[in-house]
């Protein structure tokens, strides 16, 4: 079942350029140079959706020099990925079951 970190995981994650961002995470661990010149975003933008994904715990940062790295926690998606095939399997066992509530 989902639960309230969840949503707020979903919430943070439904934003394109976080999503975006997520995804080139997932290939290599980039600093911020590296992110606004694959997302073309600005550099203060994207540094206040890096802080939006840092205090929801989906990526860490490992300081090198006067730059900062960016790490996707692979467990934080796996945890949602877990809760979204818990409802792919509540879904197929209503399938075919007829189960309705009643108006």
């Amino acid at each position: 079942m989902m639960t309230s970190v969840d949503t707020e995981l979903m919430r943070v994650l439904a934003d394109p350029l976080r999503l975006q961002i997520v995804t080139l995470l997932a290939r290599e661990t980039l600093c911020t140079t590296h992110l606004v010149e694959e997302t073309g975003a600005k550099q203060t933008n994207l540094s206040n959706h890096m802080k939006v994904l840092r205090e929801a715990g989906v990526v860490d940062t490992e300081p090198c020099g006067r730059f900062i790295y960016y790490r996707l926690k692979p467990e934080v998606i796996d945890a949602l990925a877990a809760s979204f095939a818990e409802l792919a399997a509540a879904a197929r066992e209503t399938v075919g079951t007829g189960r309705k509530r009643a108006c």
